[in-house]
């Protein structure tokens, strides 16, 4: 049976391996900055193990109060890891709780009372793995088999450090003046082994998943303005049924092969952008914008009325009307038309409603542009905006 200076020695050997794959695969990836501040944390890990190991061996206040500051700085290094994976803002809510423990915990070790600094530091430990995991259980978006592993993960190993500080609370050990060794102590260690182990294959598993995911926004994004593309439209929509309070918007920008051919490509770049933000602009839940290519663009809308997604395209229109390009040939003001399609009482696929969308788009330019039109009012062409002059 491995003796305690063995679990601690397996401990930083597994730890040092972990951390020379993740620095491998940042190398690798330098944008899964994650990955990196892993590798970090559990390096500092690897240092508090080694200088812990030293203790047992040699008992010295000062390596007692540093052995400690490097266990919660590694966890809540791993911790700021874990905000990053997960998009949560404003680390300070981990980093200024954790440093205040951490000089709580060297002013009691200061005073003799090392019990108190391990209890201080194991509380510290377990808040913040527990906090991970709320974190991965909570704000987890992707694949939740993974996410679950990882939320059980640290909760286990938050609670083996629970365990170490509720044993020293219990026997009163408020004083020690060596390292602690019992039943707790020999179960974290191998808790501890076998979750930094797990949790390291599921750094790899996480940066795979992280990595799919940002290669599909690339693929259904349109590069020059943002808004997912075609391929993004198929994703999303193409098996969902179109029933009578869902729409779809088509938008062609008014003469914009001449605005290329007399102002050039640039500025043409430029119109499609303002487009694109107009867009935005009027978007909400339940509205997704797409670039079909070229100078055609789509909305989908979901429950929406007729009078109000007409509503809504004609504010976009009118907004546009309003857009300005400054160009060497002087200001440049452009218009849009717009075609509605309704999905049935049925539910329509995503073709028949994109169907009916550009037979009243092409209804629209023939009213004579900058106009939008549904199909349900086909013939009656409202203008967006009176005596705007198009590019």
């Amino acid at each position: 049976m491995l003796d305690f200076s063995s679990l601690l020695l397996a401990a930083a050997l597994s730890g040092t391996c972990l951390a020379v794959t993740m620095f491998a695969i940042w190398l690798t990836a330098p944008r899964a900055r994650f990955v990196l501040t892993v590798a970090c944390g559990i390096i500092v890990l690897v240092a508090h193990v080694i200088l812990f190991w030293r203790y047992t061996k040699e008992p010295d206040p000062l390596l007692c109060q540093i052995a400690l500051a490097l266990l919660s700085l590694g966890f809540l290094i791993i911790c700021l890891s874990a905000m990053q994976y997960l998009g949560v803002p404003d680390h300070r809510r981990a980093i200024v709780p954790t440093l205040a423990a951490m000089a709580v915990c060297a002013a009691f070790t200061f005073l003799g009372l090392d019990g108190v600094g391990f209890i201080v530091t194991y509380a510290t430990v377990t808040v913040l793995l527990s906090t991970i995991g709320v974190m991965f259980w909570v704000n987890g978006s992707h694949d939740r088999r993974i996410l679950l592993v990882v939320s059980f993960l640290s909760g286990t190993c938050a609670v083996s450090f629970a365990l170490c500080g509720v044993v020293l609370m219990a026997k009163g050990q408020w004083t020690l003046g060596a390292a602690p060794d019992n039943w707790a102590e020999r179960l974290n260690s191998v808790v501890a082994v076998a979750c930094m182990t797990g949790l390291g294959a599921l750094t790899l598993s996480l940066h795979h998943l992280q990595a799919q995911i940002e290669l599909k926004a690339e693929t259904m994004t349109d590069p020059l303005t943002g808004l997912m593309n075609r391929r993004g439209l198929m994703s999303l929509h193409a098996e969902r049924p179109f029933g009578p309070f869902m729409a779809v918007v088509m938008f062609d920008l008014d003469h914009f092969k001449r605005t290329n051919d007399i102002y050039g490509h640039p500025v043409g770049d430029q119109v499609l952008c303002r487009f694109a933000a107009v867009i935005r602009k009027y978007a909400r839940t339940g509205v997704d914008a797409f670039r079909l290519g070229g100078e055609e663009f789509a909305i989908v809308m979901s429950r929406m009325t007729e009078e109000r997604a007409h509503d809504l395209a004609s504010k976009i229109g009118v907004a546009f009307g309003t857009e300005i390009v400054p160009t060497p040939l002087g200001p440049l003001r452009s218009t849009v038309s717009g075609g509605i399609g309704f999905g049935g009482a049925d539910g329509s696929s995503l073709d028949e409603v994109l169907a009916e969308a550009d037979a009243a788009l092409y209804a629209a330019k023939r009213a004579g542009r900058n106009c939008v039109i549904s199909r349900k009012r086909m013939g009656k062409a409202e203008p967006v905006k009176p005596a705007l002059r198009s590019a």
